[in-house]
């Protein structure tokens, strides 16, 4: 599965609707980012119970904005709507790897309980 493209719209009910989502808070001018790119898209087809997500943070300043980022890559993983992982700087492929593997096996409580 590829990643998907987030914007301000779709952003919220992205992360509520999934059980994972992991997104890379991104720009065409990082060059970090475009080094990340192929790891990121790795993990999508590996790791097909997670939503892989981008956010162009030129096209979307009002979201990065929102989300307080301050330099990119940043990487942000949700689980059921919390946020659980943020981390500014491309990680290696084994290091998201074990990202995802933590936010698989994090409880988090249910706030309707």
């Amino acid at each position: 599965m590829s990643p998907i493209s987030l914007t301000a719209d779709t952003f919220a009910d992205t992360i509520k609707d999934n059980e994972i989502v992991v997104v890379d808070f991104w720009a065409d001018w990082c060059g970090p980012c475009h080094r990340f790119a192929p790891t990121f898209d790795a993990s999508a087809a590996d790791n097909p119970d997670v939503v892989h997500a981008k956010v162009d943070t030129e096209a979307e300043a009002g979201l990065a904005g929102a989300a307080q980022i301050r330099s990119i890559p940043t990487l942000m993983v949700f689980k059921k709507g919390t946020l659980v992982f943020r981390e500014s700087g491309a990680l290696p492929a084994k290091a998201l790897a074990q990202v995802l593997d933590a936010a698989r096996a994090h409880e988090v409580a249910d706030p309707a309980q």
